[in-house]
């Protein structure tokens, strides 16, 4: 009998044997005549079983690697989109913090369908859902999909590989600020890459960089008053530092002259979200150059070498935003100072609050006429960014009023007429 019948019923056992396990016509067969009294078990060779084992633990073994396969690619997949997050969403609040917002607005519409005045921080955590949604548009079928401990796990991810982004951009920015200094102030003491506790207000170069806006670096006495932080000059985000503004100049009779402008910002922004080589053509416009393109060419050019696929391909961005921007502006003032480790507060001076107070810049605007300028701003942005080329702006509205489509209305008119004619 074969070993695929061993497990066929045989007859009624025996009442005068315990246990008759039949009798061996051969090596690894048996006739098989009695079930076990006590148990019922009908008797089967250790060939079999063995097989059968292991059988079902090869399955076992199958089943959890597929499951960690299947845990391990969600896990690499969501760490890389939440690489997204700190650099255009949000860099402090907690993703939780935006969706919490996104549910009660929506709540709140469905109980009464009234708009209710939300205050600046709603506003601004209900635009952060909406920028999220927008940098990554699956998110929001996400959570109605997934249940809550799928959910967590997925922002838990996602914050992780957004925090690890911000490290590697601090990292980076570390040594090229250094490098751009040198370069373009020609201090008497050069920063060192490796060394950030001789920045900040101890260093010339970075504090006239760091100074709030609104006093003048070269005053004794200013600086001594910033650098033994006494009450009369207090450096906290309440202020805009030099470094944020055109030409490292201020205007205190048109304080929006020249803010967000300056070239160690583009430099910042394109070593972030182009690549650190691209930060050496800070002060053109672009020269009409399609980045996004350019790094696509590259990689299929140079099918041999590895070529590192820019942050802003990766992400489809191709327009430069209000968070970015803050994102940078903070990153770069990081760079600047002389702490060591990232931090949300800094002596007098907080980071997140910092950061709020740019992305009001840009988003709380007080009416059209400043919309206009911020508008005009990011679009000044953009093409410093990504060259010249304005193809996201091809909406279908713009594209109506094109001949293209103007002539093929004219074309479909006459034919309609044509047609009505012979009817």
């Amino acid at each position: 009998m074969s070993d695929h019948d061993d497990d066929s019923a045989v007859s009624e056992p025996s009442s005068t044997t315990t246990r008759n396990c039949g009798n061996r016509d051969g090596p690894g067969s048996y006739t098989l005549s009695h079930a076990d009294v006590r148990s019922g078990a009908v008797p089967t060779s250790a060939e079999a079983r063995a097989k059968r084992r292991i059988a079902a633990l090869e399955e076992e073994l199958q089943t959890m690697k597929e499951g960690r396969g299947t845990k391990l690619r969600k896990t690499t997949y969501f760490n890389a989109q939440g690489r997204a997050i700190r650099r255009m969403v949000i860099l402090y609040t907690n993703l939780e913090d935006l969706i919490v917002e996104n549910d009660r607005r929506y709540e709140e519409s469905l109980a009464d369908g009234s708009v209710e005045r939300n205050t600046l921080e709603q506003d601004r955590l209900q635009h952060g859902y909406v920028v999220l949604s927008q940098t990554l548009p699956w998110i929001h079928t996400k959570f109605s999909e997934f249940d809550i401990d799928d959910s967590d796990d997925m922002i838990k991810k996602l914050k992780k590989g957004g925090n690890a982004a911000r490290g590697d951009d601090t990292s980076t920015l570390k040594d090229l600020i250094a490098a751009w200094v040198n370069q373009d102030f020609h201090p008497s003491h050069l920063l060192r890459s490796d060394d950030k506790q001789a920045r900040g207000f101890a260093h010339d170069v970075c504090g006239r960089l760091l100074c709030p806006a609104e006093w003048d670096w070269t005053d004794d006495r200013v600086k001594a008053g910033i650098r033994d932080r006494t009450s009369d000059f207090i450096v906290s985000e309440n202020s805009w530092p030099m470094f944020v503004y055109k030409n490292y100049s201020f205007d205190s009779n048109d304080m929006e002259k020249g803010l967000f402008k300056s070239k160690i910002l583009v430099q910042a922004f394109k070593a972030v979200f182009t690549s650190p080589s691209s930060a050496k053509e800070a002060d053109g416009d672009g020269d009409g150059a399609d980045i996004i393109e350019n790094n696509r060419r590259a990689r299929r050019a140079l099918t041999q070498v590895k070529v590192k696929t820019c942050v802003a391909s990766i992400i489809n961005m191709r327009k430069v935003t209000a968070r970015s921007i803050a994102y940078v502006v903070c990153q770069v003032r990081f760079a600047l100072s002389s702490v060591s480790s990232w931090r949300t507060i800094e002596g007098d001076f907080d980071y997140e609050a910092f950061w709020n107070n740019i992305v009001d810049f840009f988003e709380a605007v007080p009416g059209p006429v400043a919309r206009r300028r911020v508008d005009t701003l990011l679009e000044w942005w953009t093409r410093k960014i990504f060259g010249k080329n304005h193809r996201e702006d091809l909406t279908p509205e713009v594209v109506s009023r094109m001949s293209v489509t103007a002539l093929a209305e004219q074309r479909q008119v006459l034919e309609d007429a044509a047609f009505d004619s012979l009817a």
